[in-house]
């Protein structure tokens, strides 16, 4: 059962890694700013209102905002940015939820009596954010997860809203149905073909028209989340359920020998991070966007549990080369690698490696390396030279 008060936060910093560089650089402040090139990684406010958006080619996003700055993203300033905020979250409340660098959910139900309300609590560590980190975080706050991150979507930028219980409906029904979670353009088109634009339309159809229109999952989930039916608890302490990395690439042509290239970074990087945490894992999984902003995913499930470096790489470059002709053809703008069907390492029997280059005698010495001069200490003779891409954390690297 979710709580009967609105003890739920949903803390977002506002346009992230745009914010950064605007705190860092005095000049960028108040001037449309963008972060990445080739492909943008992050907008400010201000070239937002100009229609630059997250994952827009360079190029156009310069055509629609002439006086757009644009900055090499520095991916070391914005995971200590995130670690900073990230430290404000667990002082505010042991139960934090992190959803990826730039977000969380906080439960701060049990703190009245000590500190004070939810919105005094959202107020101090908006306050605190500000005066300590030099960003600007807007918080939503309400009885459910869904709700509160609804609410902190409606009050940026810098804002906070609190949404009572008893007007929660009275805020979400009069919102487009994209508010709604799992909406996304196709799903919103087939609502709008019915004459569906707010979720209150939305929530006066029974269960089994949505259904009709969007399948049994689609339609129940969507059919409760209207009514702001989310059961969901604020989880903390719950290890990751996968591991993975991603890099923006530029909006040009590339051959499959330098996608490989990059790939073997973000193979690298990724299990060492699995082994750091003690983890091994079953399925690895490759993402693709492509110059057209389509995206598509590829994926293999191994018998047996393992942290090898050498056999990810093995799997992920086979998919890889499944999809050269689309590489070639659509551009791809970003490749993405995970692991998922993670286990701890000590609970699961592992096959021995038949082949020499899979011992984990060398993940083991490299891991030694990196762990005591850094991840850049101790890399691979073939990445000498490449471009690099621009690496995209999903959550601050330490597990929690």
């Amino acid at each position: 059962m979710c709580s009967t008060e609105a003890t739920v936060l949903h803390a977002d910093l506002d346009a992230f890694y745009a914010s950064v560089e605007q705190r860092d650089h005095p000049h960028l402040r108040g001037r449309p700013t963008a972060v990445g090139r080739g492909v943008i990684l992050a907008a400010s406010y201000e070239a937002r209102a100009m229609g630059v958006r997250t994952a827009m080619n360079g190029a156009a996003a310069r055509r629609l905002c002439p006086g757009l700055l644009t900055v090499d993203p520095r991916m070391e300033a914005y995971s200590e940015a995130s670690r900073q905020v990230f430290q404000i979250f667990d002082d505010t409340t042991p139960l934090v939820e992190p959803i990826s660098i730039d977000e969380a959910f906080l439960d701060v139900s049990g703190l009245g009596r000590l500190v004070g309300t939810p919105e005094s609590i959202a107020t101090r560590l908006r306050s605190r954010v500000a005066n300590e980190v030099g960003l600007a975080i807007s918080v939503g706050v309400a009885r459910t997860k869904f709700l509160a991150k609804v609410a902190s979507g409606v009050c940026k930028p810098d804002g906070l809203l609190v949404v009572e219980p008893e007007k929660e409906l009275h805020f979400l029904h009069p919102l487009p149905v994209r508010s709604l979670w799992g909406v996304g353009v196709k799903t919103a088109e087939k609502l709008n073909e019915k004459g569906l634009t707010t979720v209150g339309q939305v929530a006066g159809l029974d269960e089994s028209v949505l259904v009709s229109i969007l399948g049994p999952s689609a339609g129940r989930h969507l059919h409760a989340l209207s009514h702001n039916q989310d059961p969901r608890r604020v989880v903390t302490g719950k290890r990751r359920s996968s591991i993975g990395s991603q890099q923006a690439l530029r909006n040009r042509p590339r051959s499959l020998t330098e996608v490989k290239a990059i790939l073997l970074e973000l193979v690298d990087r990724v299990t060492h991070r699995l082994r750091d945490g003690n983890r091994v894992g079953r399925t690895a999984t490759l993402r693709f966007r492509f110059g057209d902003f389509s995206r598509d995913t590829r994926s293999h499930t191994f018998h047996e549990a393992t942290a090898s470096t050498a056999t990810f790489l093995d799997v992920a470059q086979s998919l890889l080369e499944e999809r050269e002709s689309e590489i070639r053809q659509r551009r791809l703008t970003l490749l993405g690698f995970t692991i998922n069907n993670l286990s701890p390492a000590d609970a699961v029997q592992q096959a021995l490696p038949f082949e020499t280059r899979s011992s984990p005698l060398l993940d083991s010495a490299v891991d030694t390396v990196r762990g005591r001069y850094g991840l850049s200490s101790i890399g691979r003779a073939t990445l000498v030279g490449q471009e690099p891409g621009v690496r995209v954390p999903l959550l601050p690297d330490v597990d929690r």
